[in-house]
């Protein structure tokens, strides 16, 4: 079959035989390609690159910031009030020194601010797709025409024959044909740390999942260790990053709950105002019975358009998530997308990988098993600090020879260095090897100083076709007097038998085991017997059952070194020493995380790629899987449904062995069962399902660029509890950002009714002008508004279910709480209005008649002081507060009042906002009527609480 024939995006290379794979891509494993197919290849492939779907450009960005429908209300009432002031203008109706079109100049500065503070919040270019780009190589060794040529990794074509070596960074998808000791980090593509061993002349099943596919390798991931002669069979958009990139790119990303909200709330403002707008033309025009009065009117309508607009509640969102962001970044959380500080609020189900997120990412050994007994291993991490105990009661170590046996091989059969850095232990090498060294380092047993006793000499090296390795090591003499391990030295002299040299051996158990013909007992090998034989591998299976990784060992005395290449002659034979299980520990603190997870009506899921056993193992532990939870493996998801996944998806705690697609398709199965889905992960494998989900969370220690890149928070720490300690913080910024816009929008109803009775009630002209509603919206209602929003949580915040994250912006009392006290509001302000303007109109009076209008102006701002002092406990009363849990609130309220005396005190200021001198009598009555404001809401409190008690 010809190359041409070739089906797109074949995903079956893994079962196909070497030659079966190079006929059906019309190469030779020696010459490789031609130039010509190699053109024609070009031609009908393309590229070897990732494609790029075309984004918005920042001016689409910063376009769509004004398609708001308040900013677009806003923008034409700064056209209509423009209009006007060019008629008064142009009929020179300015007062001496007034600066004409002041007030559509301010309004325009609020559309602009608020339009740019949307486009910062939504400029930051996908940079997800160019971090999968930068995985690829630059150049490749590849077989064309019989010899080895350098290309570009743009020019790879399928049926090219690559040559891999250490440390190259793999181009394309391939078919192994020929590898020596071949060991691939794929970390970047599956999430999986361990190095994978690869053999080319396995031919594994279609349904194979692609973690365990290891004769195949992958653009993207990375030669650790050995060389290898590859068929490219995937290039570009085919290979499975290139089905991650297009994946990445299928995402479509969601307004978040706040941004759904927030738009709701406009909606409903802007129809309520237009339909009040139209009640009050229409009632005006009835009520002078002609249009004589229409440029009054006009004048109303633009106030109260002004009005119903939150003009300062952007920037008050803007600054209350970034605060939340600053808390966060305390708590190692990074937030990259400030909406995402709210989401996290919402959270319902947290999808989290396991190694790193739920475990310490380190191999610790739990438990080792000889002479037919298993014995529990403390301590954590790699700090050789820790106790062996026998049935819960701590054990010498130095009493039990055979235990001291297993642990001098641990520590000499290993290639990684153990060592302390800046204060923490860590390891060089392998971590499974460095589990053993700290392993032996606990009972005082010290690579080092077995090295000058036992040093190597040659070696077996490990491979994934002998599943083991061996070091051949020299027995030293130790010299009378000399510093020696005293309870190793007998050992040693027991082990060897008077030869010279010691075999240590490590790798499957069931090998191992199988080339065993000797137990090593107490302080002597005996001849292993079938029940001895019997229980070793029913203790292996046990420890594999707890998801233990699990080795064995083994020595044999030797009278000489063994030449290169003859490891089957001298493995066998062996002496057994015994088993080691280790495990990728748990965190500590996750266990408590998990447990305030469920508290908060969290629902916690393990997604990883390792093993069922090992996966059921660490969530059982960690109390993430309970009784009746399933375990569903990636190939059993790929058998389901999209509708079957949904049926089962509330059923599975577990998902293991699982291949990026599954990630997006559980995480696309929870949204759609309802489920509002954090996401975490850490390799490109986890980055369209970070983007799926309603919060994507990258790892930021062991986390790739793309996954970062598609994320709404990076973890600093890789910490599972950290996820709960933001979910805590956003749900603190969600009620917090309902209280300030109670506050905000109950005022500016107010405000709204207030203009609107003026004409109405037969008072001449407005009682406000656009620009000193803008000062009441931006600064008399944002500073108390900003203080409100670092408002300390509540003590049961995390004892409750999360809020609906499509819950209505006006739910839970909200929407009526706004409307009740902007009535309150304004039956206070028309009060005071009407006496006002009867008492600035009545005989005799020395003042400006236009006074009234202050007085209104200052009464509103006054009264949003004691309702913010008042607000800030849905149930407390203020007295029984303590004033100074947040002091920013008694500080805006202070500020806020004295910048309002400012403008009727200031000459240059009362000028420039229209203001009028109020004498103390006046400033007096303005307060008094401004704390019937505060009284109100404090007995609304003291009503609800008799209610509250009558009902129980």
């Amino acid at each position: 079959m010809s190359a041409n024939s070739l089906p797109e995006g074949a995903a079956t290379w893994h079962s196909l035989e070497v030659n079966k794979a190079l006929n059906l891509l019309d190469s030779n494993a020696d010459q490789g390609l031609t130039p010509k197919e190699v053109e024609q290849r070009l031609q009908k492939y393309g590229p070897n690159e990732l494609e790029e779907s075309a984004g918005r450009n920042a001016w689409q960005i910063l376009l769509d910031q004004f398609t708001n429908i308040m900013l677009l209300m806003l923008i034409a009432v700064a056209f209509i009030s423009g209009f006007l002031d060019f008629m008064s203008w142009r009929a020179g109706e300015l007062k001496p020194g007034e600066v004409p079109f002041k007030d559509t100049i301010a309004i325009l500065a609020i559309v602009i601010l608020n339009g740019i503070l949307g486009y910062i919040q939504e400029s930051r270019a996908e940079k997800a797709l160019a971090a999968l780009k930068q995985l690829a190589s630059p150049l490749v060794r590849v077989i064309r025409n019989g010899r080895v040529v350098e290309v570009a990794a743009k020019e790879l074509v399928p049926g090219d024959v690559m040559l891999l070596e250490a440390g190259v960074q793999i181009a394309a998808d391939g078919r192994i044909i020929e590898a020596s000791n071949l060991q691939v980090r794929e970390s970047a593509l599956t999430g999986e740390a361990e190095a994978v061993n690869k053999q080319a002349t396995l031919v594994l099943p279609e349904e194979t999942d692609l973690g365990d596919r290891i004769n195949l390798v992958f653009q993207g991931t990375e030669v650790v260790q050995g060389r290898a002669k590859v068929l490219v069979s995937n290039t570009g958009m085919r290979t499975e990053l290139g089905k991650i990139a297009a994946m990445l790119q299928a995402v479509d990303s969601e307004p978040t709950p706040l941004q759904q909200r927030m738009t709701q709330l406009g909606n409903v403002l802007v129809t309520g105002s237009l339909i009040l707008v139209a009640i009050v033309v229409v009632g005006g025009v009835i009520q002078a019975r002609g249009f004589s009065n229409i440029r009054e009117l006009l004048e109303v309508s633009l106030s109260m358009a002004v009005a119903v607009v939150p003009e300062g509640l952007p920037a008050v969102i803007t600054v209350t998530l970034a605060l939340g962001t600053q808390r966060m970044v305390r708590r190692n959380a990074l937030i990259r997308k400030l909406p995402a500080v709210e989401t996290l609020g919402s959270v319902t189900t947290i999808c989290s990988d396991k190694t790193g997120t739920l475990t310490q990412n380190k191999m610790v050994v739990q438990s080792v098993y000889t002479d037919s007994r298993s014995v529990r291993v403390t301590g954590e991490g790699y700090a050789p600090t820790g106790d062996f105990q026998l049935n819960n009661q701590k054990i010498p170590v130095e009493s039990h020879p055979d235990i001291l046996a297993l642990l001098v091989a641990c520590a000499v059969c290993n290639d990684s260095v153990l060592q302390k850095q800046n204060g923490e232990w860590a390891i060089l090498g392998d971590p499974t090897e460095g589990a053993l060294l700290t392993l032996a380092a606990k009972a005082g047993i010290e690579k080092d100083q077995l090295n000058s006793k036992l040093p190597r000499v040659a070696e077996f090296p490990f491979s994934s076709e002998r599943k083991r390795m061996s070091v051949i090591c020299r027995v030293e003499q130790v010299a009378t007097g000399e510093q020696s391990l005293t309870a190793v030295d007998p050992v040693i002299a027991n082990l060897v038998q008077s030869q010279a040299y010691l075999m240590f051996t490590k790798g499957s158990p069931e090998i191992i085991l199988s080339r065993c013909t000797q137990i090593y007992l107490g302080d002597h090998p005996t001849p292993l017997t079938e029940e001895q034989r019997q229980k070793v591998l029913a203790e292996n299976d046990q420890m594999a059952s707890k998801g233990l990784r699990v080795l064995g060992f083994a020595y044999k005395p030797l009278s000489e070194v063994p030449p290169e290449g003859s490891d089957e002659t001298y493995e066998q034979e062996l002496v057994w020493l015994g088993l080691v299980g280790m495990l990728d520990a748990p965190r500590p603190e996750v266990r408590a995380a998990v447990q305030e997870c469920r508290e908060a009506g969290i629902r916690p899921v393990m997604i990883t790629g390792d093993h069922q056993l090992t996966a059921r193992a660490i969530a059982t532990d960690l109390g993430i899987a309970q009784a009746g939870d399933r375990v569903l493996t990636g190939q059993e998801l790929q058998r389901m449904s999209d509708q079957e996944l949904e049926q089962n998806v509330d059923l599975v705690s577990i998902y293991a062995r699982v291949a990026p697609e599954h990630k997006l398709r559980i995480v696309q199965a929870l949204q759609r069962r309802g489920r509002f889905v954090a996401m975490t992960g850490d390799g490109v494998n986890d980055a369209p399902a970070i983007k799926q989900a309603d919060i994507g969370i990258a790892m930021g220690i062991t986390g790739t660029d793309v996954s970062k890149e598609a994320s709404d928070m990076v973890l600093l720490d890789d910490n599972f509890a950290t996820i709960v300690a933001a979910t805590k913080e956003g749900r603190v910024v969600y009620t917090n950002i309902r209280r300030f816009i109670k506050y905000i929008l109950g005022s500016n109803i107010g405000e709204v009714l207030t203009i609107a009775s003026a004409p109405l009630i037969g008072l001449g002209g407005v009682p406000l002008t656009p620009l000193q509603i803008l000062w009441m919206n931006l600064v008399t209602d944002g500073l108390p508004a900003l203080a409100l929003a670092v408002e300390p949580p509540e003590p049961d915040v995390m004892k409750r279910p999360p809020f609906s994250p499509r819950e209505s912006i006006f739910a839970r009392g909200l929407g009526s709480y706004m409307i009740r006290i902007g009535i309150i509001f304004a039956i206070i302000t028309i009060s005071l209005m009407a006496w006002a303007y009867n008492h600035t109109h009545a005989a005799g009076y020395q003042g400006d008649r236009d006074a009234w209008k202050t007085m209104v102006f200052t009464t509103l701002c006054i009264a949003q002081m004691g309702h913010a002092i008042a607000i800030r406990s849905n149930n407390q009363l203020t007295i029984e507060m303590n004033p100074f849990s947040n002091l920013f609130v008694l500080g805006a309220v202070v500020v806020t009042t004295i910048l309002q005396l400012m403008l009727v005190y200031v000459p240059p200021l009362r000028e420039f906002f229209g203001t009028h001198y109020l004498n103390l009598q006046e400033l007096a009555i303005c307060i008094g009527f401004s704390a019937l404001m505060f009284v109100w809401v404090e007995l609304e409190k003291l009503f609800l609480r008799f209610a509250g008690k009558k009902a129980v």
